[in-house]
């Protein structure tokens, strides 16, 4: 089974999309701001080679700003121009060190180019200063996962939801915890990654996350009813507003009862089917 994909989101991993260990380079894009996605009379691929043509002109007559830097750094990811990316970021992050998010899109661009090491190593020294940072932890984990290390990963962020859990940084132990939960399935403990959603469930009463994340767990291991009740519960802390990613698990599931009313009408109940099979 395949560590870029969640192991109990079948049918339905899109739910949970950015809680997740799902990988890619969003994780840094996010984290350095812009977007790569062309715009305007620029929107062909010829386009945006002439746009990158004249930026890396700037580059190396040094006269590139930040934002045409940022812009130049979008194109060459868009582009999948992935060695002149990992040359400019490695530049970029050493420089711009408050910057953490181009330090992580440098080990996301290394791991997808076969680097593990290299991207572990880019990981570790942001963890040196950003030890609880979700988005570091998320990348750390998956990649420790790749090179069978998962119990490593496991014990970080243990320690890491551990201080999220005290003090103000309270409100993040919510993203440290779903991940946490995460490992410990994938680490063949389901009970204990269950407790852990029960207890953020109790911490986080209203938010529907540790209940969407309990019943795709529960559906995973066969548990059709529980799931169906921990979906219920999730959809009646919001039951005048629509949730996609609810709405998504019980499309996948075919519970038409739990979903959402259309703008027709509230959907009609049909039998469950049996739990799909994980991938």
């Amino acid at each position: 089974m395949s560590t870029r994909n969640t192991p109990w989101l079948a049918g339905a991993a899109v739910a949970l999309a950015g809680l997740c260990l799902g990988g890619g380079i969003w994780l840094g894009r996010q984290q350095v701001g812009g977007s790569a996605a062309p715009t305007g009379r620029e929107s062909g691929r010829q386009g945006l080679l002439r746009q990158l043509a004249s930026l890396e002109q700037l580059q190396q007559r040094g006269e590139a700003d930040a934002a045409k830097q940022q812009r130049l750094l979008e194109l060459l990811v868009a582009l999948e121009r992935r060695d002149q990316a990992i040359t400019l970021l490695e530049q970029l992050a050493d420089q711009q060190h408050q910057r953490w998010g181009l330090r992580l899109l440098l080990a996301e661009l290394r791991r997808a180019d076969g680097d593990r090491i290299g991207a572990t190593r880019e990981v570790r020294q942001l963890l040196h200063s950003r030890p609880d940072q979700i988005e570091v932890l998320q990348l750390y984990s998956l990649l420790q996962l790749e090179q069978g290390q998962g119990r490593e990963a496991l014990q970080r962020v243990q320690a890491s939801h551990g201080r999220q859990s005290q003090g103000q940084a309270r409100v993040q132990a919510l993203a440290t915890g779903l991940l946490l939960a995460e490992l410990l399935q994938r680490q063949g403990t389901p009970g204990q990654a269950e407790a852990v959603l029960i207890k953020l469930a109790a911490a986080f009463p209203a938010d529907p996350r540790p209940l969407l994340a309990r019943a795709l767990l529960q559906q995973q291991r066969g548990d059709l009813k529980g799931a169906q009740n921990s979906l219920a519960q999730a959809r009646s802390l919001k039951p005048a507003e629509t949730d996609p990613r609810l709405d998504q698990v019980a499309t996948a599931w075919g519970l038409a009862a739990l979903r959402a009313p259309s703008r027709t009408g509230t959907a009609l109940p049909r039998s469950a089917p049996s739990a799909p099979n994980s991938p």
